[in-house]
């Protein structure tokens, strides 16, 4: 029906009585009031009639004028309800004046603060709709929604939603459906506009509604519905909307079917996509080339490339010209399973067929070299095919680019390129300055890693915490403790404050460093700025004081733990440990060690390893042997540093029995003997004049898989010099050089020793001058050796010089030396002997 004839019609009402009289369209008799309940008489309903009749007058008189009359709006409105207001207004709806009625309404709520119903705001809208005032439909939409107009909601105002969904759904009824429709699209256009922030929820719920009041929009807004739906990867619910739209009697034309295959191969559901383009064909209805190339999309996302070229090949059958867009799919598809040779067949076949190759395709070729690490592939297409096109490589091009050079290990090119992004100014994501920050440090290059971190840092990207960890780490490790403390206070600066693990990292390098009042310092500026401390902070701090040697302040440290209610752990209490025993203060450890156990921590290994080197360091190897038995009966498998530690402590007392009666226990228990082993039992040897079975040890120690170290040969030298058998020296020595396993320090201290205890002071010098030559730096012990030697062979000038040389490097002399050279001094053939020398 249309309702533009109406308007030429004598309308007949259709009204509700309404049990109210205006008192402005009535009589002024004052009516008597009834006290009881009671069947209106003919004679009153008579008078209700007249009185509802006066009020559909009055507002069809304001509503259907081509001017708005504000005095008349503003006398009806007090005596006027809501619900009475919108059964007038749905009688008259016909030959209402829209835009009069838009500017009663507007005035009515505006001004007035009256609350009309959701029905009759429906109603005007579908009056605006069908006069084509689209924008002052929208509007009134939006305002109804967002609950921005004074509306008498029957329910709850979280339900609004749903009540003008009803409203429209009721209205419907005996209504021409074109203009229901369009009320309908307009409805979702809103929300799909203006409403993005709701979600899809509230707009497919309102679907699901109208669907079932048989009322549904029009194809291209279910089409706009489910395109929203599937680039949101709301899929779930482009499904169910798919189904109403389906089980409601509607048609799908070809683009909804398009889009409903995407939707499906973007869920996997490949079976559903392909049944779905199957039954389209069946229903008539021609799938186009955006249907094609989104199932061989999903084929080829789903590396089902095989029939993704036999779709491809059903369009040429069909008649359905490929796009560039479909040979990109097919090259992208190809690239991901690594096919480069079917990839540029493709890019061959579509240059052949017209098709002009765009950079986006060049660069998934380049990318799918660069990942594979065929970089040079990747840059040959730069050089050959864009270049000589005249297309110019983008930052997705360098990024690939530079992903490939790190991949590969090419820091030096991966520099190179993205110097030169940065002086075109192109847009480096942060994955390329990640890889090549990560490629820098892998190749300990930290100096080069923290330009380029500073260089992303001024495009405000932030590396992720685990690489800024890894590059604090490694300049702390590199002695670049200042440029770490320095690139922190940065990310401070920037508003990237380093996370706890970074934090802890630099902490960490600065105790290495044995720099803790910096570490101390930014200890503070931590917690100053707000950021947590924990077990991590506190430990590495303390295991920075143990170091140091400060373990008063390690335990000033648990203190200030305990209080910040961070209860020390057993990593703790190992720390504290080792820092007391290293200090000798093995009574002290004791204590702590009760404490330990007492809160509950159970020692591990490593605990009771700390526990016995402190007892043998304080030559009570018994309690360190007791502390040993205890861990053997607790069922925890001593490890080869603690054996270790034991046989090294029976080795310096002599007690060789014992030291070599664990080495067979290791041996039985499956525990494999290192180099310490060996050298503690050499040394013990050697120490017990038994050289010669120490020498046998170097042949076990190499069937053991073994090779024999400096501690080795060294232990062994200076064992034979103290039998003066310099002879013996000469063959060790021959067979380190053998083993190209060079003399330390050590090493030569202990022979100077040995020619000087033999008067071969010549040797002892000549020792002192191959140290030079290998630019080995002799200690004060080295030096005493030696003027020790030619003090005692009267050589006093030659030991006096000696002692200069000690002087100049800032070295010690002993008492023995001081004394030494006073003897000397006071002997009557005290006259240089230099001819001795020559």
């Amino acid at each position: 029906m249309d309702l533009r004839r109406l308007t030429f019609i004598k309308p007949t009402f259709v009204y509700h009585p309404i049990t109210r009289p205006l008192t402005f369209v009535t009589s002024s008799i004052e009516q008597p009031p009834q006290m009881h309940t009671q069947e209106p008489s003919s004679h009153s309903q008579t008078q209700q009639q007249a009185s509802n009749q006066s009020l559909v007058k009055c507002v069809f008189s304001i509503l259907s004028n081509s001017s708005f009359d504000s005095s008349k709006c503003r006398q009806l409105l007090p005596h006027l309800c809501p619900h009475e207001f919108d059964r007038c207004f749905f009688a008259i709806e016909s030959n209402v004046n829209p835009k009069t009625a838009l500017k009663f309404f507007q005035f009515a709520s505006d001004t007035c603060q009256y609350r009309f119903t959701v029905r009759s705001y429906c109603l005007l809208i579908r009056l605006l709709v069908f006069s084509n005032l689209l924008s002052p439909a929208r509007l009134l939409f939006i305002r109804l929604i967002d609950g921005k107009l004074p509306v008498l909601f029957a329910n709850d105002y979280q339900r609004r939603h749903f009540e003008i969904a009803m409203a429209i759904a009721e209205l419907n009824s005996g209504f021409e459906l074109v203009i229901s429709v369009k009320v309908v699209d307009l409805l979702f256009h809103v929300y799909s506009t203006q409403f993005k922030h709701l979600g899809f929820g509230v707009a497919v719920d309102v679907f699901s509604l109208l669907a079932s009041k048989g009322l549904f929009p029009s194809l291209k807004t279910c089409n706009l519905l489910l395109s929203s739906l599937v680039k949101a990867n709301e899929l779930k619910k482009s499904y169910e909307v798919f189904d109403m739209i389906c089980r409601g009697g509607v048609t799908p034309d070809v683009y909804l079917f398009s889009t409903m295959v995407n939707s499906f191969c973007m869920g996997g559901r490949m079976e559903d996509a392909i049944g779905l383009f199957i039954k389209m064909e069946k229903m008539g209805i021609a799938p186009n080339v955006v249907t094609y190339n989104n199932i061989i999309h999903g084929l080829c996302k789903n590396g089902r490339l095989d029939e993704a070229f036999q779709f491809k090949e059903k369009m040429v059958k069909e008649g359905v010209n490929s796009s560039l867009i479909t040979y990109s799919i097919l090259v992208n598809g190809l690239v991901k399973l690594e096919r480069f040779d079917e990839a540029n067949c493709i890019l061959k076949e579509m240059t052949d067929r017209g098709f002009v190759s765009n950079i986006v395709l060049y660069n998934t070729l380049i990318d799918g070299y660069c990942r594979t690490g065929h970089i040079y592939e990747a840059l040959k297409i730069i050089r050959d095919n864009m270049v000589s096109k005249g297309i110019s490589p983008n930052s997705v091009t360098y990024n690939s680019i530079i992903q490939g050079f790190c991949k590969s290990n090419q820091m030096e090119n991966a520099e190179y390129v993205l110097e030169e992004m940065l002086s075109r100014g192109l847009v480096i994501n942060q994955g390329v300055f990640t890889s090549v920050i990560h490629g820098l440090c892998l190749k300990s290059r930290f100096d080069s890693a923290l330009k380029c971190t500073r260089k992303m840092l001024l495009r405000n990207l932030k590396p992720n915490d685990g690489l800024l960890t890894t590059l604090v780490s490694g300049l702390c490790k590199n002695g670049k403790q200042s440029d770490a403390v320095e690139f922190w206070f940065e990310l401070l600066e920037k508003g990237f404050a380093a996370n706890l693990a970074t934090s802890n990292a630099l902490i960490h390098g600065l105790c290495e460093a044995g720099n803790l009042r910096e570490a101390a310092k930014l200890l503070k500026e931590m917690v100053d700025r707000g950021l947590k401390l924990d077990k991590i902070s506190y430990n590495t701090l303390i295991l920075g004081c143990c170091r140091e040697g400060k373990v008063e302040e390690g335990f000033k440290l648990k203190e200030v733990m305990a209080k910040q209610g961070i209860e020390p752990d057993l990593y703790t209490y190992n720390l504290l440990l080792h820092g007391l025993c290293n200090k000798g203060k093995i009574e002290e450890a004791g204590m702590l060690w009760d404490e330990c156990k007492r809160n509950g921590h159970v020692p591990n290994v490593y605990t009771y390893g700390v526990m016995i080197d402190g007892y043998c360091r304080a030559n009570r190897v018994e309690e360190g042997e007791e502390l040993f038995k205890e861990m053997v009966t607790m069922k925890m498998l001593p490890n080869s540093v603690v054996y270790n530690t034991l046989i090294s402590a029976y080795c310096k007392c002599g007690n060789m029995i014992e030291a070599f009666r664990l080495r067979d226990d290791m041996r039985s228990g499956g525990i494999p003997l290192t180099s310490a082993t060996y050298s503690s039992l050499i040394h013990g040897l050697c120490n017990i004049g038994l050289v010669d079975n120490a020498n046998n040890l170097l042949d076990e120690m190499r069937k053991e898989g073994l090779l024999p170290n400096i501690v080795c040969y060294t232990a062994l030298i200076g064992g034979y010099c103290r039998l003066g058998q310099m002879d013996k020296v000469d063959g060790v020595l021959q067979e380190m050089s053998l083993h190209k396993i060079h003399p330390n320090k050590i090493t030569y201290t202990i022979m100077i020793d040995g020619h000087y205890k033999l008067g071969n002071m010549k040797e002892a010098y000549k020792l002192l001058g191959e140290m030079a030559e290998k630019g080995i730096v002799p200690d004060a012990i080295t030096y005493n050796a030696l003027t020790n030697g030619f003090s005692k062979e009267v050589k006093v000038e030659e030991a006096f010089k000696v002692c200069d040389q000690v002087s100049s490097r800032g070295l010690p002399l002993d008492k023995v030396t001081y004394t030494t050279l006073a003897d000397g001094l006071h002997k009557p053939s005290a006259i240089t002997n230099q001819e001795s020398l020559k």
